[in-house]
């Protein structure tokens, strides 16, 4: 059905036909001036009946596509499938080489040692035992019973360890070991987002879907390349320089230590506290083999003016050189072995009379020690090596219960100065 075009003109298409100025039916409408202006669109009339449809023509060429309108929203994504099951891993493959270790950059200078803090106070010195009467000389007599021993000083403080040694050279680092085997694959992760859709093509004629077929089966995974090989390892860079050690201060006494409290429940881990400052460097220690030593002696005169009773012990009441605070002194004849270890002890006492010493430890004799001289006046000297079991182990040079003489430590000895004693303990290990 043809419809009328609302912008109706005259013939002579210069003016509107203004014939009638007004709005009814499907003319149009002119200005009430009839100035010529153009004509205005009149609004429609109301619908009239709808004609019956002709038969459907030809259908024509479709038309080129028309410009693609915006893109829709993105609908909700749909649930995802289940998993396939996965392929068995394959095979993996040889490692590569290892590189060269790079050289090692050198050891920054050491700083220097700070001064060595002051030697603990000497503890005090225990009683001496009374010597026992010395006998008439005449036909021997049976042997009396040994007299009590006189009671220990207390142990002096334990002085504070040494300082430790050099670090040893870093070994080579040694062959990597083979690489695990491979763990099992990850869960998939989330589908990442969905792409811009493309320029849309021409419409071609739609087929008909076909139904969807099965999923196929998840291939197997194939072999893994080899591992590339490893770079070299780049140079270490310099050690910075140690800085200088502040002075020790003096150690503490030791207090007496408490009786030891019931265990309590572990409570939770706190957080880890800020790293403490690296405390001083100690002093220089020992060469290697010894770990500190200590010389006691004695000088007659004045000292050990008394007989040596059988059973009591030989003074060696004055301090020699000192290394290290492991051996101390308890009194002017028992001496301190404060951790356990091997050390090598000698002596040596001019005595007078024939007779015999040995070593003992925390009291008791050690029998493979005893030194001893038949006649004449000379020195009576021992050496050995002492294993300790305790830490604090309590050593004497002794005369040993049972032998028949008092032993005098001889003045003077060969001359007419005073003639020294000497206990030497070396800590070995």
């Amino acid at each position: 059905m043809s419809r009328q075009n609302p912008f109706m003109r005259s013939t002579n298409n210069h003016d509107c036909d203004c014939n009638q100025n007004n709005c009814s039916g499907q003319k149009p409408c002119c200005d009430d001036d009839k100035d010529n202006h153009p004509c205005t669109i009149c609004p429609p009339g109301p619908q009239g009946p709808v004609g019956p449809i002709g038969p459907q023509g030809p259908v024509g060429e479709t038309g080129p596509a028309g410009p693609q309108g915006p893109v829709g929203e993105t609908g909700p994504v749909g649930p995802q499938g289940p998993m396939g099951e996965t392929g068995p891993i394959g095979p993996q493959g040889p490692a590569g080489p290892i590189g060269l270790t790079g050289p090692q950059g050198p050891v920054g200078d050491t700083g220097p040692t700070g001064p060595q803090g002051p030697m603990g106070e000497t503890g005090p010195i225990g009683p001496q035992g009374p010597a026992g009467p010395i006998g008439l000389t005449g036909p021997q007599g049976p042997v009396g019973e040994t007299g009590p021993a006189g009671p220990q000083g207390p142990a002096g403080p334990i002085g504070p360890a040494g300082p430790q040694g050099p670090v040893g050279d870093t070994g080579p680092i040694g062959p990597q070991g083979p690489a695990g085997e491979t763990g099992p694959a990850g869960p998939q992760g989330p589908a990442g987002p969905i792409g811009p859709t493309g320029p849309q093509g021409l419409v071609g004629d739609t087929g008909p879907i076909g139904p969807q077929g099965p999923m196929g089966e998840t291939g197997p995974i194939g072999p893994q390349g080899p591992a590339g090989p490893i770079g070299l390892t780049g140079p270490q860079g310099p050690v910075g320089d140690t800085g200088p050690a502040g002075p020790q201060g003096p150690a503490g006494d030791t207090g007496p230590a408490g009786p030891q409290g019931p265990v309590g429940e572990t409570g939770p881990a706190g957080p880890q506290g800020p790293a403490g400052d690296t405390g001083e460097q100690g002093p220089q220690g020992l060469p290697g083999g010894v770990l500190s030593y200590a010389d006691f002696y004695a000088l007659m005169p004045p000292d050990n003016s008394a007989t040596v009773a059988p059973g009591t012990d030989v003074s060696f009441p004055q301090n020699g050189p000192i290394a290290n605070t492991n051996i101390g002194r308890l009194g002017p004849s028992s001496f301190n072995l404060g951790v356990i270890g091997t050390y090598q002890i000698l002596f040596q006492v001019s005595v007078t009379e024939a007779g015999q010493l040995i070593l003992t430890l925390n009291g008791q004799d050690l029998e493979y020690t005893v030194a001893g001289r038949a006649t004449g006046t000379s020195q009576i000297v021992g050496m050995a090596v002492v294993t300790t079991t305790a830490v604090n182990s309590i050593l004497t040079v002794r005369n040993p219960a049972g032998n028949a003489a008092a032993l005098t430590i001889t003045p003077l000895a060969g001359g007419t100065r005073p003639v020294s004693a000497h206990l030497v303990i070396t800590q070995i290990q």
